[in-house]
């Protein structure tokens, strides 16, 4: 808390060259972008960082291959390079994945005319992963026995990549970027709205956690607030060439179902593409895709049952998964960017993810339409050159503010992590070694996690049963990474409550003492707030009318 604390004040007494509304993937990568170039940045988010539709993505960092079917190749083109940049500036993270297709009889395409596709898409990705694969039903089954080939024609393998850790995590540390680069963000301070006065926009933040409220004061104001843009740009009275509309997508964690370090992918009943999902000891299946008329979305029976009828349809496993077999969901909405003179007539299904920066050069007023974790480093890039048009000067327009740090200083914590015999102190339920994890989520922040285990190995210990999360990761959190809430480390800083049964959690010692270090004397208080206000989130729930009441209260950023 001291961290927001600090950036709180901040936030009341400095002026900024850009306020950023929203701390999902787009705020986040446009903040960190900024600041690494040298601009006075502010980012704030009326939730936490990462709350929304940034965490409840696939975790995939994929081409848009489905795109190729409604001949949009130049969207494609341009998400299969900026796949293989991400590849390359986070290999620690982001990392090629084979994603194995089956093709059912009767499927509008053959196998062979699918397997041709692939390879145009290995070349519009410039032959950057590994070459398809054309299978028959019968190598389907010999390399992947859970899949029920009954039926089955053939399929066809090829690359895209995920997050080997989780969204939110992964936005987060751009959010930490642009906190080294020098900007000022907190989490849960909401726009009230903002007015253009004598060339500055004056932007009206309450405070969630106190309900106080206080004025941000900034040359250019960038709408990043995702599904909620349109309603921001209400707010202050924007009029845009673009606008939102909203579809639903829902996954559900389910115990690992197979160990192959591949995604398994079909066409779902109505023709839509379906995945199953490695997360190390889990797996995660999805998704739907649900055209909805406003952005706050909800689990559904119908929308369990639709994914496991469909799971169940195509894997021979030997119980048929039921509800009782989900350990958690994840239920998102994805904002797709239109023309607003188009209207929502439109064949959603056939939108792409693509993103729209639409600018008011007269208000200095930017507003971000859709995008998707694939693309977050070109939009940090153009935010950067619209700011620059705007008349806010940067004083390193070329730096290079994303990636993993350098291979010496990787080497520099591999090279004392092996003289301390790290690995050794390794949990056996881990999925990885504990020099790797450690070096994929904090990179140089690791460090000085190297000395405190080495002087006192007890903080290499798992604090949370069934999770990963040794105890000097919690210390951590709560210096460095704006923990606010109990659920920013249990779903977003850490991925915790996907992959821990909800009442597992509750009854875990390990998590009341990991409150203890987060939230000191304040631990019980957090614990039971969090236990008051998060139900199992394996189970869909209707909400009550004061609970949705709560939900659109306040504009979700």
């Amino acid at each position: 808390m001291k961290l927001r604390n600090r950036n709180v004040e901040k936030l009341h007494t400095d002026e900024f060259d850009a306020l950023i509304i929203g701390g999902g993937i787009n705020g986040a990568a446009a903040a960190a972008a900024l600041a690494g170039k040298g601009a006075k940045v502010a980012l704030i988010d009326r939730g936490d960082f990462a709350g929304s539709t940034s965490m409840h993505s696939s975790n995939l960092v994929w081409g848009g291959i489905k795109y190729m079917e409604s001949n949009d190749f130049l969207l494609v083109r341009k998400l299969c390079k900026s796949r293989n940049h991400l590849i390359k500036s986070y290999p620690s993270t982001v990392q090629e994945i084979r994603f194995l297709t089956t093709i059912s009889k009767g499927f509008r395409h053959s196998p062979r005319y699918l397997w041709a596709g692939t390879w145009l898409y290995w070349l519009m990705g410039n032959g950057f992963t590994q070459i398809p694969r054309l299978l028959s039903a019968q190598k389907i089954k010999q390399e992947e026995s859970i899949i029920d080939v009954t039926g089955a024609v053939g399929g066809f393998e090829y690359s895209d990549a995920y997050l080997h850790d989780n969204d939110a995590r992964f936005v987060f540390n751009f959010v930490r970027h642009a906190l080294n680069f020098g900007a000022v963000a907190a989490n849960y301070l909401e726009s009230l709205g903002a007015e253009r006065v004598n060339g500055k926009w004056l932007t009206r933040v309450r405070d969630v956690m106190d309900g106080s409220t206080f004025t941000i004061r900034s040359n250019v104001l960038i709408n990043a607030a995702g599904p909620w843009v349109d309603q921001h740009n209400e707010l202050t009275g924007q009029k845009t060439t673009h606008q939102h509309i909203y579809s639903k997508g829902i996954h559900l964690i389910v115990p690992q179902l197979t160990n192959s370090k591949r995604v398994l992918a079909f066409f779902a009943d109505d023709g839509r593409l379906f995945f199953v999902i490695p997360m190390g000891n889990r797996t995660c299946i999805g998704t739907t895709d649900t055209h909805i008329e406003h952005p706050e979305v909800d689990v559904t029976a119908e929308d369990i049952a639709f994914v496991l009828e469909n799971i169940n349809k195509r894997l021979t496993l030997e119980k048929p998964l039921t509800p009782d077999d989900i350990i958690a969901t994840r239920c998102g909405v994805r904002p797709l960017a239109i023309k607003a003179d188009q209207g929502d007539n439109r064949d959603f299904l056939q939108l792409s993810r693509k993103h729209v920066i639409d600018t008011n050069p007269n208000s200095a007023h930017i507003s971000i339409f859709g995008g998707k974790l694939t693309d977050c480093l070109n939009v940090g890039d153009e935010i950067s050159e619209e700011v620059m048009r705007l008349g806010v000067r940067l004083s390193s327009p070329k730096f290079r503010w994303y990636g993993e740090p350098p291979e010496p200083v990787k080497q520099q914590f591999m090279d004392q992590a092996k003289r301390m015999n790290l690995d050794a102190m390794t949990a056996p339920t881990s999925s990885e070694p504990l020099s790797t994890r450690l070096w994929r989520r904090y990179a140089e922040q690791a460090i000085p996690m190297l000395e405190k285990i080495r002087q006192n190995p007890a903080e290499a210990d798992i604090l949370i049963e069934g999770t990963e999360y040794i105890r000097c990761e919690l210390e951590h959190a709560k210096n460095h990474e704006m923990v606010t809430q109990l659920e920013d480390f249990l779903r977003r800083r850490a991925k915790v409550s996907l992959v821990v049964h909800h009442e597992q959690l509750r009854r875990s010692e390990g998590l009341k003492e990991a409150c203890k270090v987060l939230f000191g004397e304040k631990a019980e208080e957090h614990f039971n707030i969090y236990f008051d206000q998060h139900r199992d989130t394996a189970l869909p729930v209707t909400p009550t009318p004061v609970e949705e009441s709560l939900d659109k209260s306040h504009l979700r950023h």
